[in-house]
């Protein structure tokens, strides 16, 4: 069996096709295999046998290059919880006969944490029939919260739109005397590290956004109306950066919709940001608006990190070279080894160790009013931002790989 096949789960990001490019041009630089299947809308299209053969497409370099700007995913996405061996094995049965009739020999499966287990899933149940179809997750999300590995692939560039947005909001407030609060709300349901992002827009002249708010501190509305009202004798205009997934003290999501979960028992959140608001609208008397980056923040391509794409490429064509090397039940992993300057190695682990982990922001990183972050935090995310990759722009918009088979 010599052939490969690859797919994308979850949310978008500006980097997931990166990882996909890197996927492809690692199949291809391995002679050993013959062709690489794209699967349609994650593994619901090896379910449902709705796939691509990309070999012949992206043995031409431009449309490699292309793809590995592309924001969101070129072969779909989707929701889906794999479910228990235990509780449906023949879901399993289904996927590894399709494996054994298109002569499968290594699955990789790019996203965050929901796709990770099902690696893990998937690789269990490989080695319980004893199957020799290799089992690689290639990491993503924006949240940057899968543990063991330094960064995630798009976390860099949701991070440089994030500050880049603040810094641009900055501009606009400024313009104003009257006394006003803007309150952005960025995505991060049990992490922080996105909205942490913002602080990067801070400057010699730009001291937003005023305040940061993330999930690993339990917030208190009183503090933030005390910490809004103390700025707002300071500045004419606070900004302040709030993650969706804040709770009280209690873990209630300041948030949530009630009984509202997706798929996999998430909360269903949105509204953070309006109800704060709404807060400070009604207590402190002052002009008050709420922003939602929303989707923005995800698939910001003309803002991408070039640190980011690189990296994300490269971890593609780690994935492949792990299995070629016989490895199985496995995520690409990235190493730190150097900042000044920064310097990364790609290595591997046990995805049984990684999947349904959360990596939270440290507590040194957050300081002692959970209302900011603390400046240590600059050394580990600037090298993440730098760098812009070449976009190509057709009457003055920027050029895509063509999706019609998503149509």
């Amino acid at each position: 069996m010599n052939n490969c096949i690859v797919a994308q789960s979850g949310g978008p990001t500006a980097a997931i096709n990166a990882s996909l490019a890197g996927v492809i041009q690692g199949v291809l630089d391995h002679p050993e295999y013959d062709h690489i299947y794209g699967s349609l809308n994650g593994i619901t299209g090896i379910l449902e046998e709705r796939f691509l053969d990309l070999t012949e497409t992206f043995r031409q370099k431009e449309n490699l290059e292309l793809l590995k700007v592309t924001p969101a995913m070129y072969l779909g996405s989707c929701r889906y919880k794999l479910p228990k061996m235990e509780e449906d094995i023949a879901t399993y049965e289904t996927i590894f006969r399709f494996f054994e009739k298109m002569e499968i020999s290594a699955f990789f499966y790019i996203g965050g944490n929901d796709s990770m287990d099902t690696v893990d899933k998937l690789s269990a149940y490989a080695a319980k029939i004893q199957s020799n179809v290799r089992m690689i997750g290639i990491p993503k999300t924006i949240d940057n919260d899968l543990c063991v590995t330094d960064h995630t692939p798009g976390f860099g560039s949701a991070a440089k739109y994030v500050a880049a947005s603040f810094l641009e909001i900055f501009h606009d407030t400024v313009i104003y005397t009257p006394k006003s609060v803007t309150i952005v709300e960025i995505m991060g349901r049990d992490a922080g590290w996105l909205t942490a992002a913002s602080v990067l827009a801070r400057n010699e002249y730009c001291a937003a956004p005023h305040l940061i708010y993330l999930p690993e501190s339990a917030f208190d509305k009183e503090a933030f109306l005390k910490d809004v009202g103390r700025l707002l004798e300071q500045y004419n205009n606070v900004i302040v950066a709030v993650s969706e997934g804040i709770c009280d003290k209690d873990g209630n999501y300041i948030s949530a919709s009630t009984g509202a979960v997706d798929n996999f028992g998430h909360s269903q959140l949105s509204g953070a940001g309006k109800t704060l608001e709404y807060l400070v609208q009604e207590r402190l008397d002052v002009k008050v608006r709420s922003i939602e980056l929303n989707i923005l923040q995800r698939c910001g391509a003309h803002m991408a990190s070039r640190t980011d794409l690189e990296e994300s490429f490269c971890q593609g064509r780690h994935g492949v070279s792990c299995a070629a090397q016989g490895k199985t039940g496995l995520m690409v992993t990235i190493q730190r080894t150097g900042s000044q300057p920064y310097q990364v190695t790609y290595g591997s682990s046990p995805v049984c160790e990684i999947a349904n982990q959360v990596k939270s922001v440290p507590k040194e990183f957050i300081n002692a009013a959970g209302n900011d972050v603390t400046p240590e935090i600059l050394p580990y995310l600037q090298p993440l931002v730098q760098g812009q990759p070449k976009i190509a722009f057709d009457q003055g918009i920027p050029r895509y790989l063509p999706v019609p088979h998503l149509l």
